[in-house]
């Protein structure tokens, strides 16, 4: 059974950081990374990153935010630095194994100004 286990969400004040965990099992992907969605809002892409570490941003994430993996323990971070209230959405941690894609439950964030 292929599953994907996020944490680290929560509530935090606009400037402040917060780190996603995702820990799968079952399946090893080519590229783990996260979405997002807010309310009334279609499914983004955040962050992205292959087995070899190379990493794809969202535009309005770049330089806030940092994607990694540890492909020993079949994981991917999401350190989120100088947040913004419109970074507050549910996130999902996703993997694509090259021929399917799983998904998280997603973890709430919010940002509060």
């Amino acid at each position: 059974q292929v599953q994907l286990v996020e944490s680290g969400g929560g509530l935090v004040q606009a400037g402040g950081s917060l780190r996603l965990s995702c820990a799968a099992s079952g399946k090893v992907f080519s590229i783990m990374g996260w979405y997002r969605q807010a309310p009334g809002t279609q499914r983004e892409l955040v962050a992205s990153s292959t087995r070899g570490g190379s990493a794809n941003y969202a535009d309005s994430v770049k330089g806030r935010f940092t994607i990694s993996r540890d492909n020993a323990k079949n994981t991917v971070a999401l350190q989120m630095n100088s947040l913004k209230d419109e970074d507050t959405a549910v996130y999902y941690c996703y993997g694509d194994s090259g021929s399917s894609w799983y998904w998280g439950q997603g973890t709430q964030v919010t940002v509060s100004s």
